[in-house]
């Protein structure tokens, strides 16, 4: 076979990735195995009995490599940029369409149901959006440094992601966060992802400390990125430093001034009372007076970055008025966005309350059926955790504590090995594209992969809130299979089309 100039082309042995291939087969099989091994003691049957979930799962993975070969073999690779708008606004028609026609599923309206077969639009949501940014992000001219072309993209992924939060699923949302890395690895500024995280430590300080440590935790960020960046960090250290130390113990010395004051003023015995009102007066006049400082010296630095014409000043110093008012929202945030079920996982989370009978049961069960795996395991099929079903959902989002029990330690580290690999590969292939369409559809597909790792796993051990979200690959379920061997494949066969004459 030859391409338009004349050229030998490669044969179908070496165009396919088959190591990515054979990734993608192992860990099939490993979710197979352990899918069986959490539903053998309720479900009689084989692992081939069509009426548990196992047997199920068998269809659901010969189905899975009916769409691989489908993919690999029948559709052109070039179809997908051509056809990716088209795609991306069908799903996003079926992503607004299940809010008003779907079925509720644990308090999500997110499934179509069609008799005995359910379809999840959020699931294959990752794919049309994957190829949108792909084919957006890889025309010529664009820039995403660009505001126009920055917001373009943005708009692509907030689009299916707010429409995702909408029909209350937000892990599947969550995974949109992904894409940060691949736009960092297209041109976006580090600082942004820095900022993200800020918003994020913001919040959680806000929650389990107060509203003045976070602010206090914002203004030393803020002033330290503005010195170094200003090559003025003996300033910092200097004035700001000791500022910061001093408002640090602000708090303590309002305490004791106020229990002081009440001691003098109503006696010993009112010493208790005076403690109380010293806590309240420690929690809110620091901030006004931490608040009061920094609305001081805001023109000045202002000022003196518009004379030294010093952008990135300003725009920590807007940075920081919007850690501030995220500060001061966190509590409607918290409260009257959040739904109750997760207000009381992220609690149970940060060790804000403990629940082990309730919200955190599934996490408190998890853990104990991976720590009593030990190094190697119980042996297959006898998992007492998993045998007795003390772990919900053991199949779906926890099956990972299946493999943690059964397989132990050396099992849990092969099984993230395998992911390892599998994302190394695909960003190795993806940096070796010739075609920008490529390159960014496989990031993409490595951060979709990457989220559902990381958030699984750290769900089931203890690190992440439950929030409902598969193990790639692995986790019971025809969607989820379906639409990761989809976005894998897609990759593997536009990385296949390249390799043909190299």
């Amino acid at each position: 076979m030859r391409d338009a100039g004349g050229h030998r082309g490669r044969g179908l042995a070496k165009t396919i990735d088959w190591s990515l291939v054979v990734c993608w087969l192992v860990l099939i099989l490993i979710g197979w195995a352990n899918i069986y091994a959490s539903v053998h003691a309720t479900e009689e049957g084989s692992i081939f009995d069509f009426a548990s979930r196992s047997g199920k799962q068998f269809v659901w993975m010969v189905t899975a490599m009916g769409i691989a070969g489908l993919i690999l073999f029948v559709i052109p690779p070039r179809i997908y940029e051509g056809a990716a708008l088209p795609i991306y606004l069908a799903v996003i028609g079926l992503l607004v369409a299940v809010i008003f026609l779907g079925i509720e599923v644990k308090g999500s309206r997110s499934w179509f149901a069609f008799g005995p077969i359910r379809f999840q639009p959020a699931e294959i949501s990752k794919i049309s959006t994957s190829l949108m940014l792909a084919a957006v992000m890889s025309q010529l001219g664009y820039k995403i440094g660009r505001w126009k072309d920055f917001i373009l993209t943005a708009l692509i992924i907030l689009v299916p992601m707010l429409i995702i939060v909408g029909q209350s699923e937000t892990g599947s949302a969550l995974v949109y966060v992904g894409f940060i890395f691949m736009l960092y690895r297209e041109g976006l500024s580090g600082w942004l992802i820095f900022m993200v995280g800020m918003a994020i430590l913001t919040f959680i300080l806000t929650l389990t400390a107060s509203p003045f440590v976070a602010c206090l935790v914002l203004v030393s960020v803020a002033s330290l990125c503005i010195c170094l960046y200003s090559g003025r960090f003996k300033w910092w250290l200097l004035i700001c430093v000791p500022l910061i130390v001093l408002m640090a113990f602000v708090p303590s010395i309002l305490d004791s001034v106020t229990a002081s004051g009440e001691a003098l003023a109503e006696g010993v015995a009112e010493v208790a009372d005076g403690d109380a009102t010293g806590s309240f007066v420690s929690r809110i006049k620091p901030l006004y007076i931490l608040l009061g400082l920094v609305g001081i010296s805001l023109p000045f630095v202002a000022f003196q970055a518009f004379r030294e014409r010093n952008m990135f000043t300003h725009l920590a110093l807007i940075s920081l008025i919007g850690g501030i008012i995220l500060t001061f929202s966190v509590d409607f945030l918290f409260n009257d966005v959040l739904q109750e079920h997760q207000r009381k996982r992220i609690e149970v989370l940060l060790g804000m309350k403990e629940d082990p009978a309730g919200v955190g049961y599934n996490v408190n069960q998890s853990m104990i059926a991976i720590g009593s795996g030990g190094a190697f395991g119980k042996g297959y099929l006898n998992g007492t955790q998993t045998t007795y079903g003390f772990v919900p959902e053991q199949s779906t989002d926890f099956i990972f504590c299946t493999i943690g029990e059964e397989w132990g330690f050396a099992g849990c580290a092969f099984v993230i090995l395998l992911y390892v690999f599998l994302i190394w590969k695909i960003i190795k292939n993806a940096e070796r594209s010739r075609e920008a369409f490529t390159r960014i559809y496989g990031y993409c597909v490595a951060c979709c992969i990457f989220m559902h790792l990381f958030i699984n796993i750290g769900m089931t051990i203890g690190l992440m809130p439950v929030i409902g979200i598969p193990l790639p690959f692995v986790s019971y379920g025809g969607s989820s299979l379906w639409a990761f061997t989809a976005l894998l494949f897609i990759f593997i066969a536009l990385n296949r089309n390249e390799r043909k004459y190299f």
